[in-house]
């Protein structure tokens, strides 16, 4: 921000003011104005610092407004919230505990109910298109057919299926009727194998297919409707180039748990997991490259605008941005300390959700 004509005009005034006074004493040699031209000499310093402080105030401000603003739905009531999508700038969902999702129609403004039932946490919230959206909680799969005004549970998966229960985390289409969603399945508190699912008919069906890992699966990204990856336990990374018909295992270089991936093209993508693990890759997986960072934190959730300009989101109220592909991260002032659990970044707007019922929104 440059010093501004206000800035300027007092100068002028002040030097212009002052110069006045030194003509009239060199011309009348007169001491007594000697003192007066200090007296303006003083009141012109601290006037400068004044304008100084003013300033740096409103570059502050201008900063404020230009950055993340927290909020808490009243109608959250302490619940975490664990998704997040904005079909436009204005009309978005989020998902939460115990089935808990809201609508805004205003960019966040205000918010209503459109809880789902069942009980289980919303997980993820994905549309295909402007009215077809699907949403997944628990071993349920929700779907809407009217842009997001209702939601109709349309599969259920029993452990009678799968020799145990499953559990649904993130759903992705690349068309009106390519879609795949993944998981884990469970006896108790153990994970015993992986979940694939596959439709070819926008979701009137689901068929299970084969990944060659047994361990949880936690989410998905498709670039078209053949390349796609999927991350999970252990430093899990798996490709496919037939549409998820067959998955192969990347080596990530990591041991840690990744929670998500984001890929914009079949070449750049990037994953983030526990540790403060960010991965990065510009060969399609080929090999992935992790960034140095200094902190520990677990990372959530990462997404890209484009092949500089990307977020990222994690426990302990972390967001930090990057500018150069993901290469090197700043962290950015949110003004919570409650973990942050998913990111949705669009052109000029980016939401965050996390725990206590946080909607974090980032204008620029």
């Amino acid at each position: 921000m440059s010093r501004g004509p206000f800035l300027c005009l007092v100068e002028r005034f002040v030097y212009n003011h002052i110069s006045g006074k030194l003509v009239q004493a060199r011309d009348r040699s007169n001491f007594g104005i000697f003192e007066q031209i200090m007296t303006d000499r003083n009141n012109y310093l601290r006037g400068v610092a004044l304008c100084l402080v003013l300033l740096s105030l409103a570059m502050s401000s201008a900063s404020a407004q230009d950055g993340w603003r927290i909020t808490h739905p009243a109608e959250v009531k302490g619940k975490d919230l664990n998704s997040v999508y904005f079909l436009d700038s204005k009309r978005g969902w989020v998902g939460g505990d115990e089935g808990l999702v809201l609508i805004t129609t205003d960019a966040g403004q205000h918010w209503s109910v459109q809880s789902v039932g069942g009980g289980s946490a919303v997980n993820d919230i994905f549309f295909r298109d402007k009215e077809n959206g699907f949403l997944l909680t628990g071993n349920r799969i929700f779907q809407s057919r009217d842009s997001g005004e209702t939601w109709r549970e349309a599969h259920v998966f029993d452990q009678s299926r799968f020799g145990g229960v499953p559990e649904l985390y993130s759903v992705r289409f690349t068309g009106k009727n390519k879609g795949w969603i993944v998981g884990s399945i469970s006896k108790g508190d153990t994970v015993v194998d992986s979940l694939v699912l596959r439709t070819e008919d926008g979701g009137a069906s689901w068929r299970r297919t084969t990944a060659p890992t047994h361990g949880e699966l936690i989410h998905l990204d498709f670039v078209n409707d053949h390349r796609g990856w999927i991350v999970g336990a252990d430093g899990t990374v798996l490709a496919t180039t037939d549409d998820g018909e067959t998955w192969f295992i990347q080596r990530s270089g990591t041991r840690s748990d990744l929670y998500h991936v984001d890929f914009k093209n079949e070449n750049r993508g990037w994953a983030v997991g526990q540790k403060g693990t960010i991965l990065r890759t510009v060969d399609g997986g080929g090999t992935w490259m992790q960034a140095l960072v200094p902190f520990r934190n677990t990372l959530l959730s990462i997404q890209f605008v484009d092949e500089k300009r990307g977020w990222l989101v994690g426990r302990g109220g972390l967001i930090m941005r990057s500018e150069d592909g993901g290469i090197t991260w700043v962290q950015q002032s949110t003004g919570t300390t409650q973990h942050l659990y998913s990111l949705f970044v669009e052109n000029k707007n980016a939401w965050v959700v996390g725990g206590d019922g946080s909607v974090l929104q980032f204008a620029r």
